[in-house]
């Protein structure tokens, strides 16, 4: 039996499409592959964006920039010496956008002027490192893409 041409195009597309079809059910049927890029209550968090940006503001206003430093016993975070630190309260939130069930918070609670977040809850990789925190009725926040 010949093929014309007209059939083989028409061969080709039906084999392309189910190529392509293949894939994508394969692709979202996976569990190895994880399409969670969104943070949990998306809209929720988007409402507090201009406090986030004011915060931010607040930090670079009073100069009280902090320091993420990668070190052996983790990741250090480094606040500035003039705020007395048993006054610093707030939260360090580690997210993780190729995993969310890798995201943590950690509340802040210090008696020195650094924060250490130990080696064993940190897998290698990009983090985004979100620190807000309080000092005498301000909010400061420190944003920062970290791979580490």
């Amino acid at each position: 039996m010949k093929i014309n041409w007209g059939t083989g195009i028409v061969l080709a597309f039906i084999g392309f499409i189910t190529f392509i079809l293949y894939f994508v059910f394969r692709m979202s049927t996976d569990d190895r592959a994880n399409h969670d890029l969104v943070t949990e209550e998306y809209y929720k968090k988007e409402l507090t964006y201009q406090q986030d940006i004011d915060a931010s503001k607040t930090a670079d206003e009073f100069n009280a920039n902090l320091n993420v430093e990668k070190s052996e016993e983790g990741l250090t975070i480094v606040f500035p010496e003039r705020f007395d630190p048993a006054k610093i309260t707030g939260i360090v939130s580690l997210y993780r956008p190729s995993n969310k069930h890798l995201d943590t918070d950690f509340p802040i609670s210090l008696s020195k002027t650094h924060l250490l977040i130990p080696d064993n809850r940190l897998v290698g990789g990009r983090w985004d490192i979100t620190v807000k925190w309080q000092y005498e009725g301000k909010t400061f926040l420190h944003k920062e893409k970290l791979v580490y």
